[in-house]
């Protein structure tokens, strides 16, 4: 068994692992001011990006799922992977040498079960790529080479070739330290009637990367017509999923997230081709049609949002299979905010076939010359008909009116009807609204998807947020809009991420300085590591501090929160904006005591307890004088 990674380790995994960084390379991210960017979640769906990340301190936080925490909880997180995992995961990222004690440490074995898959199969893209001189591999060479790929193309996407022996790669793998357990997890092998076989031999090999850019899988060509599939990718194992991942997204992700579109071709070869020909936004799905799971992707690296100016352009070959792939990818286009698009070359040619026919130019104007997938829809199903009788007309019609229909969009549906009748030369907008709108029936109203933009963040429009200890650690909805819970919440979050702005003052408010017990709560914690006043010079370990003293998860996740959250003091804060702030929480709570002593000296006799009475009366006195001192500090005096 592994062993414990040294805390010191750790935490040098933690402080060369930059946040934005890390999660740069699954969604694209945006300034959202003071320093925060911003992002759709990968958490859950969602049309409105509420995904904060703090850079300064380390960390993110989805202010409508409430999912948050370090770099290493990201990784954790978005890939599925254990702390141990994740922390090796991003020790390699940084090159940093893992140190490891305690817990049945054995030399040779501190490494996961995934970081062991994953060193397997960059070990294995190496082996392929240097067999792709061999003399053997002189079909492959010609395979790409007749298709317009040079030696520095195939380097380039770290393509190789699979000798035809029964294990050549399994033996130079053992060489290497990897058990044939290991080599039939990742897919590499497998187990046959004389022992561990190659899973793949004699064929082209394309490494499949993730985002991070770490090899998970192969896609493997034939280059005997009469060797079994003709396309034969690595199966379903812990490391690789096919319908959440894309072929050349490590590749292209940057380049999508400028540029904010993203291609969609069919194959290894046409990806490449689209990235040499000047296309670097180019994908492709692994061996699957393209699905809900490769949807999510996209939109978080265009970061497609309501209002976004972004495109997705499919690309499909004019026979009718093509034909089928626009219309199960137009059952998908709801999913999409920004539009999407289809391109189809006029002689059925694919972009690779049209790079080596046609040149790069022709590869570009490809692309530029997409049409509303919509359109192509539409215009397919016309084509099976003749226009030019009325019959055809009205069949085409009735062919034609559900898939508009289809359109959640009202407003685009109808125009959408509109062009039908255009198309169709039947000059009869009402007739053919009336056709589409009987095919719509209770489709007329938008689907959730469309009519309720950032639905899943009806509780934070609302002003109301998640709480850290439940719901909110009380019976009480905590309202964002309250005055006092947001005077409350701005102090804590100065706490949290400018301590030293706070001095001794904020430790001497007490938890009953606060109205929601959450926020008492928070203070309890903060006194409990020290106060700010020992928060030492460093905002980010002092917010490790804090979200490492938590009694629980949902209270890791609210100083979280409070770390990423942006204060509501655009420019850098100083020590006078906290001293206003604090002065606004001391006034509210002495206001508090001063309604609870008028309270009292209402219900006394001044005449017969009058040496209480004038006592009482003179804590009121005090009170109002601190009262009106804050007052005036709060309005800045």
């Amino acid at each position: 068994m592994a062993g414990r990674i040294r805390d010191e380790d750790i935490a040098a995994v933690r402080e060369r692992s930059p946040i934005d960084e890390v999660v740069g390379e699954y969604l694209q991210l945006r300034s959202a001011g003071g320093g925060s960017l911003k992002g759709l979640c990968p958490f859950h769906e969602e049309k409105t990006p509420s995904f904060n990340v703090t850079p300064a301190r380390g960390l993110y936080y989805c202010f409508s799922c409430a999912a948050g925490g370090d770099a290493i909880k990201f990784v954790q997180k978005i890939d599925g992977l254990s702390f141990v995992e994740a922390v090796e995961r991003l020790a390699g990222r940084a090159g940093i040498e893992l140190r490891y004690e305690q817990g049945g440490y054995v030399p040779g074995q501190e490494q996961s079960q995934r970081r062991r898959l994953i060193d397997a199969h960059r070990a294995a893209a190496d082996f392929y790529a240097e067999r792709m001189g061999d003399s053997e591999a002189a079909p492959a060479r010609a395979f790409l080479a007749e298709r317009g790929f040079e030696l520095a193309d195939v380097q380039r996407f770290g393509v190789g070739y699979s000798p035809k022996a029964w294990e050549d790669l399994t033996r130079h793998l053992r060489g290497r330290g990897f058990t044939d357990g290991e080599l039939i997890a990742a897919g590499l092998a497998r187990e046959g009637h004389r022992g561990t076989r190659d899973r793949f031999r004699g064929r082209l090999m394309w490494p499949i990367r993730d985002l991070s850019g770490d090899v998970i899988a192969f896609g493997a060509r034939t280059l005997d017509p009469d060797d079994g599939p003709k396309y034969l990718n690595t199966p379903e194992t812990s490391l690789f999923r096919k319908s959440t991942v894309l072929y050349g997204a490590d590749l292209a992700k940057r380049e999508i997230a400028q540029r904010r579109q993203a291609v969609i071709v069919e194959g290894y070869t046409d990806v490449m081709a689209c990235h040499l020909a000047g296309v670097p936004t180019a994908v492709a799905t692994c061996g699957t049609s393209f699905g809900e799971d490769h949807i999510k992707v996209l939109r978080r690296l265009i970061m497609d949002t309501e209002g976004s100016a972004g495109e997705v352009i499919f690309t499909f070959d004019g026979d009718a299979a093509g034909q089928r792939a626009a219309l199960r990818a137009f059952g998908l286009e709801e999913k999409f905010v920004t539009q999407t698009f289809v391109t189809v070359q006029p002689d059925g040619l694919d972009p690779c076939d049209v790079r080596l026919t046609h040149g790069d130019a022709a590869v570009r104007d490809l692309v530029a010359r997409r049409v509303p997938l919509f359109e192509f829809a539409i215009k397919g199903v016309l084509g099976h008909h003749d226009l030019n009788t009325t019959e055809g007309q009205l069949a085409a019609l009735d062919e034609a009116a559900p898939i508009v229909a289809r359109i959640k969009d009202q407003g685009l549906r109808t125009r959408y009807a509109v062009n039908l009748d255009r198309w169709l030369g039947l000059m009869d907008e009402r007739f053919v609204l009336a056709r589409v709108r009987g095919h719509a029936g209770d489709t007329s109203q938008q689907s959730p998807a469309r009519r309720r933009p950032g639905q899943d963040r009806g509780r934070q429009n609302r002003g109301e947020q998640p709480g850290p200890f439940g719901t909110n650690g009380d019976a009480q909805p905590y309202n964002l809009k309250d005055p006092v819970v947001e005077v409350e919440r701005e102090v804590l979050k100065l706490a949290v991420q400018r301590p030293t702005l706070c001095g001794p003052e904020f430790d001497a408010l007490g938890a009953e300085a606060f109205t929601v017990p959450v926020h008492g709560a928070v203070f309890t914690l903060i006194a409990a590591c020290g106060g700010t006043a020992a928060s030492g010079g460093s905002a980010r370990e002092w917010v490790v501090r804090l979200r490492e003293a938590a009694p629980n998860d949902r209270a890791q996740a609210f100083i979280t929160q409070l770390a990423v959250e942006p204060l509501r003091r655009h420019d850098e804060p100083d020590v006078s904006y906290a001293d206003i702030e604090l002065a606004k929480v001391g006034e509210l709570a002495v206001s508090r005591e001063i309604a609870v002593v008028k309270s009292r000296l209402q219900r006394m006799n001044p005449v017969e307890e009058q040496a209480g009475y004038n006592r009482l009366f003179g804590d009121l006195m005090t009170l109002e004088k601190r009262r009106r001192a804050l007052l005036d500090r709060a309005a800045g005096g």
